[in-house]
């Protein structure tokens, strides 16, 4: 039997104690810095985020997936690492949330890879309290390496040394950053600012950053990381089952949230993806299916209840009993109205009955199965919204680690509405039947 094919390539896993401690900062910063050096970085995102991918691949200037072992599987992350590990110089990881949250968590990823990892931690209001916890966290699992502690927000150059004086020699201070208030990412309710809005501003931003990262000294911490051995492991090849179907994609600021996996699973089974914009465009592009994936209508309700003829190629659209698939954003779009956190309400599509409602607080995450008829997906659910006087749903997510049902999945005509995100590679035939049904 033949040994598998193997690619070595130095890995670094970015993780933190919890949300908030300047992981996607710091990430981007670095990747920044590691370019404009020459460098080719390919950097991955734990966990369905769709904000932070957008920010980190303008930061490195190459691709960014995401990497779910739940949602994705274990081989498909082997082998986008395996890719990933051909042609890079280095590969970085963000994690998701505190380094052991989830199920699996960062460290899980981590751990099956082999990938050694550095806690960013916000030191603020604590010194020596921070090498512990950082201690802690680091020897919780045995089969977990951490190989450093970036101290975010250190005060002075006593904060540094008393931070420095009690970790032990194997869990280095790796870098520190004075204020990376200066260089943070802006956000707002679901994550961060999207890339497109704020493109000028952005490269600004990771320019200071990686300005900020030279000074710490972290570039010859990055260069002394050993290779890490990322295996093949080949996946069954896709069946052309989209062979010549046109596919129109809405794709703009109001809908972006498009995982590239995604794209490229529909590219490889034969699909032609034909992208407008609901914002701008009077009439949907010729296509025999319509992907309205998730974004944020809700910023951009007046413009999109103003685009008449858009909703009425929209409904025409339905009216040909052609596949229709609208995600989260997509689902508020396709709703009778949509009420903004300012009680104003929009008319939206109407091809399903009931009004979206934005939330301040509250709303729903978190990963599920959805039980389709054309089989089980996988995916999550992020919003902060709710739908009301919606129809009998066609059945409910099952929720990956609770027994309370999930999001309920509509099916009115051609239409498939939820507000789960789908992740098309968990499942490639069932999307395929989703989007060319037969007969």
């Amino acid at each position: 039997m033949l040994s598998p094919a193997s690619a070595l390539c130095p890995a670094l896993f970015i993780t933190a104690p919890a949300s908030g401690e300047g992981k996607t900062t710091i990430t981007a910063a670095l990747a920044r810095l590691l370019s404009r050096q020459g460098k080719r970085v390919r950097v991955f995102k734990t966990g369905p985020d769709y904000l932070d991918p957008q920010i980190l691949q303008l930061a490195s200037r190459q691709p960014v997936v995401q990497l779910d072992m739940w949602m994705a599987g274990e081989d498909w992350c082997q082998q986008q690492l395996f890719l990933a590990a051909q042609t890079a110089d280095l590969i970085i990881i963000e994690g998701a949330m505190g380094m052991f949250d989830g199920q699996p968590s960062s460290a899980d990823l981590a751990a099956r890879f082999n990938i050694p990892m550095v806690i960013v931690m916000d030191v603020k209001a604590k010194a020596q309290t921070a090498a512990v916890l950082a201690m802690g966290l680091a020897n919780y699992r045995d089969d977990v390496q951490v190989v450093g502690l970036m101290a975010n927000h250190c005060a002075s150059n006593r904060h540094r040394e008393l931070i420095e004086q009690t970790l032990p020699n194997d869990l280095p201070l790796v870098a520190c950053l004075a204020n990376s208030e200066q260089i943070k990412l802006p956000e707002r309710h679901l994550g961060l600012v999207q890339a497109q809005e704020i493109n000028t501003e952005l490269e600004g931003l990771l320019e200071a950053g990686a300005d900020v990262l030279v000074a710490t000294g972290i570039a010859d911490f990055i260069a002394g990381l050993a290779p890490v051995t990322f295996f093949e492991q080949p996946l069954a090849p896709l069946p052309a089952l989209l062979k010549n179907l046109r596919i129109a994609v809405a794709k703009d600021v109001a809908f972006s949230f498009i995982y590239q996996a995604n794209i490229q699973l529909l590219i490889d089974m034969g699909a032609e993806l034909r992208y407008f914009s609901p914002l701008s465009d009077s009439v949907i592009p010729a296509a025999d299916a319509l992907w309205l994936p998730g974004g944020y209508p809700e910023l951009h309700a007046q413009t999109l209840a103003d685009n008449h003829s858009l909703l009425q190629s929209v409904n025409d659209f339905h009216r040909q009993h052609k596949p229709i698939l609208a995600e989260c954003g997509g689902l508020l779009y396709v709703l009778q109205s949509l009420q903004t956190l300012a009680g104003e309400s929009y008319n939206m599509a109407g091809l399903l009955a009931g009004q979206g409602v934005m939330k301040a607080r509250g709303g729903c995450q978190g990963m599920q199965t959805a039980a389709l008829p054309e089989g089980e997906l996988r995916g999550h659910a992020h919003h902060r919204s709710a739908s009301q006087g919606t129809p009998e749903a066609m059945s409910f997510g099952r929720r990956a680690n609770h027994p309370a049902p999930g999001e309920a999945i509509y099916r009115e005509g051609s239409l498939t509405a939820s507000y789960l995100h789908l992740f098309f590679p968990s499942n490639p035939t069932a999307i395929a039947r989703l989007f060319k049904p037969v007969g």
